[in-house]
Protein backbone atom coordinates (compact mmCIF):
# COMPACT_ATOMS: atom_id res chain seq x y z
CA UNK A 1 0.00 0.00 0.00
CA UNK A 2 1.49 3.56 -0.88
CA UNK A 3 2.39 5.89 2.27
CA UNK A 4 -0.71 7.09 4.74
CA UNK A 5 -1.50 10.62 4.46
CA UNK A 6 -3.43 10.65 7.55
CA UNK A 7 -6.45 11.56 6.30
CA UNK A 8 -8.88 13.06 9.44
CA UNK A 9 -12.01 11.10 10.32
CA UNK A 10 -14.95 12.94 10.27
CA UNK A 11 -18.96 11.84 11.20
CA UNK A 12 -21.94 13.46 9.34
CA UNK A 13 -24.53 14.60 11.61
CA UNK A 14 -27.10 13.25 9.89
CA UNK A 15 -27.10 10.13 12.23
CA UNK A 16 -27.49 12.58 15.50
CA UNK A 17 -30.64 14.67 14.52
CA UNK A 18 -31.80 14.67 18.23
CA UNK A 19 -28.68 16.23 19.85
CA UNK A 20 -27.85 19.37 19.95
CA UNK A 21 -24.61 20.76 18.65
CA UNK A 22 -22.61 21.19 21.96
CA UNK A 23 -23.83 17.24 22.51
CA UNK A 24 -23.18 16.81 19.05
CA UNK A 25 -19.42 17.98 19.66
CA UNK A 26 -18.77 16.52 22.65
CA UNK A 27 -20.11 13.03 20.87
CA UNK A 28 -17.75 13.05 18.42
CA UNK A 29 -15.00 13.92 20.81
CA UNK A 30 -16.24 10.65 22.58
CA UNK A 31 -16.09 8.12 19.36
CA UNK A 32 -13.04 9.61 18.38
CA UNK A 33 -13.47 11.72 15.30
CA UNK A 34 -11.61 14.85 14.18
CA UNK A 35 -14.20 16.97 12.58
CA UNK A 36 -17.81 17.00 11.43
CA UNK A 37 -20.26 17.79 8.74
CA UNK A 38 -22.86 19.85 10.33
CA UNK A 39 -26.32 19.18 8.45
CA UNK A 40 -28.60 22.48 8.27
CA UNK A 41 -31.60 20.91 6.76
CA UNK A 42 -34.37 23.57 6.19
CA UNK A 43 -36.80 23.70 9.25
CA UNK A 44 -39.25 24.15 6.71
CA UNK A 45 -38.29 21.07 4.19
CA UNK A 46 -40.54 18.36 3.37
CA UNK A 47 -37.79 15.43 3.74
CA UNK A 48 -38.46 12.94 6.37
CA UNK A 49 -35.53 10.49 6.32
CA UNK A 50 -33.04 13.26 6.63
CA UNK A 51 -34.16 16.20 9.12
CA UNK A 52 -31.05 17.33 11.25
CA UNK A 53 -30.43 20.59 11.50
CA UNK A 54 -27.52 21.67 14.00
CA UNK A 55 -26.64 24.99 12.75
CA UNK A 56 -28.54 28.33 13.62
CA UNK A 57 -28.73 29.35 9.90
CA UNK A 58 -31.56 31.74 10.20
CA UNK A 59 -29.48 35.62 10.28
CA UNK A 60 -26.21 34.07 10.82
CA UNK A 61 -23.69 36.84 11.15
CA UNK A 62 -19.84 37.05 11.03
CA UNK A 63 -19.84 36.77 14.43
CA UNK A 64 -22.30 34.05 14.80
CA UNK A 65 -19.51 32.85 12.71
CA UNK A 66 -16.28 33.66 15.20
CA UNK A 67 -17.88 31.72 18.46
CA UNK A 68 -18.63 28.81 15.86
CA UNK A 69 -15.23 28.47 14.90
CA UNK A 70 -13.82 29.07 18.13
CA UNK A 71 -16.23 26.18 19.61
CA UNK A 72 -14.71 24.65 17.13
CA UNK A 73 -11.18 25.14 17.65
CA UNK A 74 -11.70 24.41 21.41
CA UNK A 75 -12.64 21.24 20.71
CA UNK A 76 -9.79 20.87 18.07
CA UNK A 77 -12.33 19.34 15.64
CA UNK A 78 -12.96 20.65 12.06
CA UNK A 79 -16.63 21.26 9.79
CA UNK A 80 -18.15 21.28 6.62
CA UNK A 81 -22.31 22.35 5.91
CA UNK A 82 -24.68 20.38 4.18
CA UNK A 83 -28.49 20.15 2.70
CA UNK A 84 -28.83 17.61 0.90
CA UNK A 85 -32.48 18.57 -1.46
CA UNK A 86 -33.70 18.19 -5.04
CA UNK A 87 -32.46 21.42 -6.15
CA UNK A 88 -33.95 20.94 -10.47
CA UNK A 89 -37.19 18.98 -9.91
CA UNK A 90 -40.60 18.16 -8.20
CA UNK A 91 -42.29 20.33 -6.75
CA UNK A 92 -41.58 23.86 -7.82
CA UNK A 93 -42.25 26.33 -4.84
CA UNK A 94 -40.20 23.54 -3.04
CA UNK A 95 -36.82 23.82 -5.06
CA UNK A 96 -36.67 27.31 -5.48
CA UNK A 97 -36.69 27.25 -1.23
CA UNK A 98 -33.92 24.24 -1.80
CA UNK A 99 -31.98 26.58 -4.32
CA UNK A 100 -31.97 29.58 -1.76
CA UNK A 101 -30.97 27.53 1.32
CA UNK A 102 -28.14 26.62 -0.64
CA UNK A 103 -27.14 30.06 -1.50
CA UNK A 104 -27.73 30.98 1.95
CA UNK A 105 -25.07 27.71 3.50
CA UNK A 106 -22.70 28.84 1.14
CA UNK A 107 -22.81 32.72 2.52
CA UNK A 108 -22.37 31.01 5.76
CA UNK A 109 -19.35 28.81 5.03
CA UNK A 110 -18.07 32.12 3.60
CA UNK A 111 -18.24 33.44 7.17
CA UNK A 112 -16.53 30.52 8.38
CA UNK A 113 -13.46 30.79 6.11
CA UNK A 114 -14.67 28.91 3.32
CA UNK A 115 -11.95 27.38 1.42
CA UNK A 116 -8.85 28.58 3.20
CA UNK A 117 -10.68 26.73 6.40
CA UNK A 118 -12.01 23.39 4.46
CA UNK A 119 -15.25 24.51 5.12
CA UNK A 120 -17.30 22.93 2.01
CA UNK A 121 -21.28 22.97 1.01
CA UNK A 122 -23.01 19.18 0.75
CA UNK A 123 -25.65 19.02 -1.73
CA UNK A 124 -27.84 16.69 -4.07
CA UNK A 125 -28.74 18.15 -7.56
CA UNK A 126 -31.89 16.05 -7.68
CA UNK A 127 -33.74 15.24 -10.84
CA UNK A 128 -36.44 16.69 -13.06
CA UNK A 129 -38.86 13.79 -14.35
CA UNK A 130 -40.84 16.07 -16.26
CA UNK A 131 -38.08 16.42 -18.36
CA UNK A 132 -36.76 13.16 -17.81
CA UNK A 133 -39.97 11.22 -19.12
CA UNK A 134 -39.40 13.51 -22.65
CA UNK A 135 -36.72 12.26 -25.41
CA UNK A 136 -33.72 13.15 -24.29
CA UNK A 137 -34.85 13.85 -20.87
CA UNK A 138 -30.85 13.48 -19.15
CA UNK A 139 -29.60 15.94 -21.48
CA UNK A 140 -32.31 17.86 -20.62
CA UNK A 141 -31.53 17.36 -16.72
CA UNK A 142 -28.20 18.33 -17.65
CA UNK A 143 -29.33 21.19 -19.32
CA UNK A 144 -31.38 22.37 -16.61
CA UNK A 145 -28.48 21.71 -13.89
CA UNK A 146 -26.54 24.47 -15.90
CA UNK A 147 -29.12 26.86 -15.74
CA UNK A 148 -29.80 26.26 -12.10
CA UNK A 149 -26.47 25.66 -10.76
CA UNK A 150 -23.78 28.08 -12.75
CA UNK A 151 -25.30 31.23 -11.25
CA UNK A 152 -24.95 29.74 -7.82
CA UNK A 153 -21.59 27.69 -8.52
CA UNK A 154 -20.46 31.98 -9.90
CA UNK A 155 -21.88 32.72 -6.58
CA UNK A 156 -19.60 30.33 -4.38
CA UNK A 157 -16.55 30.83 -6.68
CA UNK A 158 -16.78 34.89 -5.98
CA UNK A 159 -17.21 33.95 -1.78
CA UNK A 160 -14.06 31.34 -2.48
CA UNK A 161 -16.24 28.69 -1.33
CA UNK A 162 -16.78 24.88 -2.98
CA UNK A 163 -19.92 23.08 -3.48
CA UNK A 164 -19.82 19.32 -3.26
CA UNK A 165 -22.10 17.00 -4.39
CA UNK A 166 -23.10 13.53 -3.58
CA UNK A 167 -23.61 10.73 -5.80
CA UNK A 168 -26.53 8.73 -4.47
CA UNK A 169 -29.46 7.99 -6.92
CA UNK A 170 -31.87 8.36 -3.84
CA UNK A 171 -33.48 5.25 -5.41
CA UNK A 172 -36.21 5.50 -2.44
CA UNK A 173 -37.29 9.40 -3.81
CA UNK A 174 -39.98 8.85 -5.19
CA UNK A 175 -42.88 6.25 -5.25
CA UNK A 176 -42.12 2.64 -6.11
CA UNK A 177 -44.95 2.79 -8.81
CA UNK A 178 -42.25 4.65 -10.93
CA UNK A 179 -40.45 2.69 -12.79
CA UNK A 180 -37.17 4.73 -12.45
CA UNK A 181 -35.11 5.14 -8.65
CA UNK A 182 -32.43 7.97 -10.32
CA UNK A 183 -33.55 10.91 -8.89
CA UNK A 184 -30.07 12.77 -8.57
CA UNK A 185 -28.56 13.63 -11.51
CA UNK A 186 -24.47 13.34 -10.25
CA UNK A 187 -25.29 9.28 -9.54
CA UNK A 188 -23.08 8.35 -12.07
CA UNK A 189 -19.20 9.02 -12.79
CA UNK A 190 -20.10 9.84 -16.39
CA UNK A 191 -23.13 12.42 -14.91
CA UNK A 192 -20.39 14.14 -13.12
CA UNK A 193 -17.72 14.68 -15.87
CA UNK A 194 -20.35 15.92 -17.83
CA UNK A 195 -21.68 18.72 -15.46
CA UNK A 196 -17.98 19.59 -14.45
CA UNK A 197 -17.52 19.87 -18.11
CA UNK A 198 -20.77 22.24 -18.48
CA UNK A 199 -19.33 24.57 -15.43
CA UNK A 200 -15.54 23.88 -15.21
CA UNK A 201 -15.24 25.96 -12.41
CA UNK A 202 -13.28 24.79 -9.64
CA UNK A 203 -15.84 25.73 -7.23
CA UNK A 204 -17.34 22.92 -7.13
CA UNK A 205 -16.45 18.82 -7.03
CA UNK A 206 -17.75 16.19 -5.19
CA UNK A 207 -18.39 13.73 -1.73
CA UNK A 208 -17.79 10.47 -2.89
CA UNK A 209 -20.03 7.25 -1.12
CA UNK A 210 -18.63 3.86 -2.54
CA UNK A 211 -21.53 2.14 -1.26
CA UNK A 212 -24.12 3.36 -3.86
CA UNK A 213 -21.76 2.25 -6.40
CA UNK A 214 -21.43 -1.13 -5.37
CA UNK A 215 -24.87 -2.15 -5.53
CA UNK A 216 -25.31 -0.65 -8.89
CA UNK A 217 -22.31 -3.20 -9.73
CA UNK A 218 -20.12 -0.69 -10.09
CA UNK A 219 -16.25 -1.00 -8.32
CA UNK A 220 -15.38 2.12 -6.53
CA UNK A 221 -11.70 1.70 -7.21
CA UNK A 222 -12.16 1.82 -10.94
CA UNK A 223 -14.44 5.07 -10.57
CA UNK A 224 -11.30 6.61 -8.31
CA UNK A 225 -9.23 5.60 -11.26
CA UNK A 226 -11.26 7.10 -13.78
CA UNK A 227 -12.60 10.51 -11.94
CA UNK A 228 -10.65 13.57 -12.07
CA UNK A 229 -9.07 13.48 -8.31
CA UNK A 230 -9.02 17.31 -7.74
CA UNK A 231 -13.01 17.58 -7.91
CA UNK A 232 -13.03 15.38 -4.52
CA UNK A 233 -12.88 16.62 -1.67
CA UNK A 234 -14.94 14.34 1.05
CA UNK A 235 -15.00 10.12 0.74
CA UNK A 236 -18.93 8.84 2.51
CA UNK A 237 -17.86 6.08 4.89
CA UNK A 238 -20.69 3.61 4.45
CA UNK A 239 -20.72 0.21 2.80
CA UNK A 240 -23.40 -1.72 1.19
CA UNK A 241 -23.50 -5.35 1.45
CA UNK A 242 -25.43 -6.74 -1.72
CA UNK A 243 -28.41 -9.28 -0.12
CA UNK A 244 -28.82 -12.67 -1.59
CA UNK A 245 -32.40 -12.96 -2.00
CA UNK A 246 -34.82 -14.21 -4.51
CA UNK A 247 -35.73 -10.80 -5.54
CA UNK A 248 -32.41 -10.35 -6.58
CA UNK A 249 -32.77 -13.69 -9.12
CA UNK A 250 -36.21 -12.54 -10.08
CA UNK A 251 -35.69 -9.20 -10.87
CA UNK A 252 -32.02 -8.99 -11.64
CA UNK A 253 -29.00 -7.00 -9.88
CA UNK A 254 -29.37 -4.14 -12.50
CA UNK A 255 -33.16 -3.03 -12.77
CA UNK A 256 -35.33 -2.32 -9.28
CA UNK A 257 -37.39 -4.05 -8.29
CA UNK A 258 -41.21 -2.58 -9.72
CA UNK A 259 -44.78 -2.30 -7.65
CA UNK A 260 -47.45 -4.53 -9.33
CA UNK A 261 -51.02 -5.27 -8.74
CA UNK A 262 -50.59 -6.84 -5.23
CA UNK A 263 -53.29 -10.07 -5.78
CA UNK A 264 -51.20 -10.41 -9.03
CA UNK A 265 -47.55 -10.62 -7.08
CA UNK A 266 -49.08 -13.22 -4.72
CA UNK A 267 -50.31 -15.23 -7.12
CA UNK A 268 -47.32 -15.29 -9.26
CA UNK A 269 -44.82 -15.67 -6.14
CA UNK A 270 -43.09 -12.28 -6.97
CA UNK A 271 -41.73 -10.40 -4.13
CA UNK A 272 -42.48 -6.24 -4.65
CA UNK A 273 -41.63 -3.03 -2.85
CA UNK A 274 -42.62 -3.26 1.08
CA UNK A 275 -41.65 0.66 0.65
CA UNK A 276 -39.98 2.90 -1.33
CA UNK A 277 -36.60 2.09 -0.56
CA UNK A 278 -36.96 -1.48 -1.21
CA UNK A 279 -35.72 -1.66 -4.53
CA UNK A 280 -32.33 -2.92 -5.10
CA UNK A 281 -31.74 -5.74 -2.89
CA UNK A 282 -29.10 -4.00 -0.56
CA UNK A 283 -28.33 -3.41 3.04
CA UNK A 284 -26.61 -0.43 4.24
CA UNK A 285 -23.87 -1.01 6.54
CA UNK A 286 -20.47 0.73 8.57
CA UNK A 287 -17.45 -1.34 7.60
CA UNK A 288 -15.99 -3.02 10.30
CA UNK A 289 -19.31 -3.58 12.12
CA UNK A 290 -21.89 -6.15 12.30
CA UNK A 291 -19.77 -8.34 9.57
CA UNK A 292 -18.49 -7.96 5.97
CA UNK A 293 -19.35 -6.17 3.42
CA UNK A 294 -19.13 -5.93 -0.66
CA UNK A 295 -16.14 -3.58 -1.08
CA UNK A 296 -12.51 -3.80 -0.11
CA UNK A 297 -11.47 -0.97 1.62
CA UNK A 298 -7.47 -2.12 1.62
CA UNK A 299 -7.89 -1.57 -2.60
CA UNK A 300 -10.12 1.89 -1.96
CA UNK A 301 -7.66 3.71 0.22
CA UNK A 302 -4.31 2.73 -1.44
CA UNK A 303 -5.71 3.78 -4.87
CA UNK A 304 -7.19 7.17 -2.82
CA UNK A 305 -3.57 7.61 -1.80
CA UNK A 306 -1.49 6.89 -4.42
CA UNK A 307 -3.62 9.51 -6.75
CA UNK A 308 -3.09 11.97 -3.60
CA UNK A 309 -6.25 12.25 -1.70
CA UNK A 310 -5.81 13.94 1.32
CA UNK A 311 -9.08 15.01 2.89
CA UNK A 312 -11.48 14.01 5.10
CA UNK A 313 -13.24 10.58 5.42
CA UNK A 314 -16.81 11.24 6.96
CA UNK A 315 -18.86 8.10 8.08
CA UNK A 316 -22.41 8.72 7.21
CA UNK A 317 -24.46 6.08 9.60
CA UNK A 318 -27.56 4.91 8.10
CA UNK A 319 -26.61 1.05 9.22
CA UNK A 320 -29.40 -1.17 10.24
CA UNK A 321 -27.49 -2.49 12.75
CA UNK A 322 -26.45 1.28 13.97
CA UNK A 323 -28.62 4.25 13.49
CA UNK A 324 -31.41 2.27 12.28
CA UNK A 325 -32.01 0.60 15.91
CA UNK A 326 -32.77 3.97 17.29
CA UNK A 327 -30.34 3.15 20.46
CA UNK A 328 -28.28 6.20 20.65
CA UNK A 329 -25.26 3.34 22.27
CA UNK A 330 -25.85 1.27 19.40
CA UNK A 331 -25.62 4.77 17.07
CA UNK A 332 -22.10 5.85 19.02
CA UNK A 333 -20.36 1.90 18.48
CA UNK A 334 -20.97 2.25 15.05
CA UNK A 335 -18.72 5.59 14.79
CA UNK A 336 -16.32 3.76 17.24
CA UNK A 337 -15.86 0.56 15.89
CA UNK A 338 -15.94 2.03 12.16
CA UNK A 339 -12.82 4.86 13.06
CA UNK A 340 -10.99 1.87 14.39
CA UNK A 341 -11.31 -0.29 11.46
CA UNK A 342 -10.12 2.73 9.62
CA UNK A 343 -7.76 3.93 11.52
CA UNK A 344 -4.70 1.28 10.74
CA UNK A 345 -5.35 2.12 6.70
CA UNK A 346 -5.38 6.18 7.47
CA UNK A 347 -3.25 7.08 10.65
CA UNK A 348 0.44 6.35 11.77
CA UNK A 349 1.53 4.00 13.67
CA UNK A 350 2.67 5.67 17.45
CA UNK A 351 4.89 3.44 19.62
CA UNK A 352 2.58 4.11 22.38
CA UNK A 353 -0.80 5.59 21.25
CA UNK A 354 -0.87 2.98 18.24
CA UNK A 355 -2.79 4.23 14.80
CA UNK A 356 -3.47 8.10 15.80
CA UNK A 357 -3.99 11.12 14.07
CA UNK A 358 -1.45 14.08 14.64
CA UNK A 359 -2.11 16.43 11.53
CA UNK A 360 -4.47 19.00 13.46
CA UNK A 361 -4.61 22.39 12.44
CA UNK A 362 -7.08 24.93 13.99
CA UNK A 363 -9.09 26.52 12.03
CA UNK A 364 -8.51 30.05 11.58
CA UNK A 365 -10.66 33.14 11.92
CA UNK A 366 -11.83 34.70 8.74
CA UNK A 367 -11.37 38.43 7.99
CA UNK A 368 -14.56 38.85 6.51
CA UNK A 369 -18.10 41.32 6.76
CA UNK A 370 -21.35 40.83 7.26
CA UNK A 371 -22.88 39.96 3.47
CA UNK A 372 -26.51 40.21 2.76
CA UNK A 373 -28.38 36.96 1.85
CA UNK A 374 -29.46 36.24 -1.73
CA UNK A 375 -32.09 34.31 -3.26
CA UNK A 376 -31.79 32.94 -7.04
CA UNK A 377 -34.12 35.38 -8.33
CA UNK A 378 -31.26 37.97 -7.28
CA UNK A 379 -28.34 36.01 -9.40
Amino acid sequence: MSAKLNNPIWVMSSAYDKLSLDELIDTAKEVGAQGIDLCVFRKDGTREDHTATHLEYENFTAEDGKRLIEKFNQAELRLSLGAFENMIGGDPEQRVKNQNHLLRLIRIAYLLGGDANDVKVGTFVGYNHELGNEIDGFQKNLDEYKRVFEPIVKYAESLGVTIVYENCPMEGWRSSRYSSTYNNLPAVLAARKLMYAMIPSKAHGEIYDPSHDIWQNTNPVDVMEQMDISRLKRIHVKTTRNLKNEARVAWGGMYPMQHVDVALAEKAGVDIPKHDWDRHHYEAMLPGFGGTDNMDWNDFVSVLHRRGFDGAFEIENEAKNSKDTGILAATNQGFKNCINFLAPLLWDLDASEGYVYKSYKALTIPDVQDIPEVTVGEL
